[in-house]
């Protein structure tokens, strides 16, 4: 996020690392990293630095009806699964430090949550850059022992219903339902804009039901899941390799975890089934590299059909769904 949220000051940062974790704070720098959450370099009286995350839970809903409460609950639930791996020594696992009551996320406010990590050195990388095939199999490797974890690292975990968040925001724009009056300088760019790929998204809405029901029906090979595990969710430290970002780690498919991996050649794919037995099945690869664009889509469609500033991240979001919803255009045309 490329700027902090409004109505979450740095003295309440301030008190809730010290109340939660016992941190006496003297450095509070915000990071304009990622998109979703909200970072902070911290720096405590000891010299140690540490990263704490926020979320704005209204921005995780499924829906737009859904209680914060109960988005606070999967967080907590997705966040506890890192947790329950590094205690089994899967250290790769990159898990938010539990707070004094032993939880891994602490409600800051009723809009906002918290988590802190230890502050790593180590190289980053961005979406899609897997610069050697060393880094793939690397993060591949991560997976596979993600997937073969014993039943305690998922005793928190929610299963998958593959459903899209938003998509009752989506359809509704779709439909051309009227959104909120007065909603934000692009909620009527937005509405413009889904307008004019109304049919391609029927399309690619009715294509993803029917996979979804397939996928559904047919054998159940269940596994604990990162969900994004994409080259922008790994580092290269001292460690070795790490896998953060674990915000939407569920119980599902293991192909929800296969599809960004596959260079394409499917030597990602054989490789995995080789370490685990399991042939990736090309249905259900496609229903989640479909799943990831509507959601994005989705995601956007909701936040511009509700009340908005129209500051930096916005106008980010706002470039990102055009581009989209042209690409959703392109896909449906290879699939006809």
């Amino acid at each position: 996020m490329l700027n902090p949220p409004d109505g979450l000051r740095a003295d309440m940062l301030t008190t809730a690392l010290a109340d939660g974790w016992g941190l006496d704070v003297v450095s509070l720098g915000y990071l304009a990293l990622g998109f979703g959450s909200h970072h902070w370099e911290v720096g405590d009286a000891r010299g140690t630095r540490w990263f704490a995350t926020a979320d704005e839970l209204a921005a995780r809903r499924r829906s737009r009806s859904e209680p914060l409460d109960q988005v606070f609950g999967r967080l907590s639930a997705s966040l506890a699964i890192p947790v329950a791996l590094s205690d089994l020594g899967r250290t790769f696992a990159v898990a938010p430090i539990p707070d004094a009551r032993g939880e891994p996320l602490r409600r800051l406010t009723d809009d906002f949550s918290l988590a802190l990590y230890p502050f790593i050195d180590g190289q980053s990388f961005r979406w899609g850059e897997f610069r050697t095939m060393e880094h793939r199999r690397g993060l591949l490797d991560m997976i596979t022992s993600v997937h073969t974890a014993p039943a305690a690292a998922s005793e928190r975990a929610i299963t998958d219903d593959l459903s899209i968040l938003f998509r009752d925001e989506l359809d509704a724009a779709v439909d051309g339902v009227p959104a909120a009056p007065d909603n934000g300088p692009y909620g009527r760019k937005a509405a413009e804009l889904v307008a004019a790929h109304r049919d391609q998204l029927r399309r690619l809405l009715a294509s993803y039901d029917a996979l979804a029901m397939r996928v559904r029906s047919g054998t159940k090979r269940l596994v604990l899941t990162h969900g994004e595990p994409h080259a922008g969710n790994t580092m290269r430290s001292e460690r070795g390799w790490l896998l953060i970002d674990w915000d939407t780690a569920l119980i599902s498919h293991p192909e929800r975890d296969l599809f960004t991996l596959d260079a394409g050649d499917g030597t990602m794919l054989e490789a995995y089934r080789q370490a685990t037995g399991t042939v990736p099945r090309p249905e259900a690869l496609e229903l989640f590299r479909m799943r990831w664009d509507i959601t994005d889509i989705a995601l956007s469609v909701g936040q511009f059909r509700a009340r908005h500033q129209g500051d930096a991240n916005e106008a980010k979001s706002f470039n990102r769904l055009g581009a989209l919803l042209n690409g959703t255009a392109g896909y449906l045309s290879q699939k006809s």
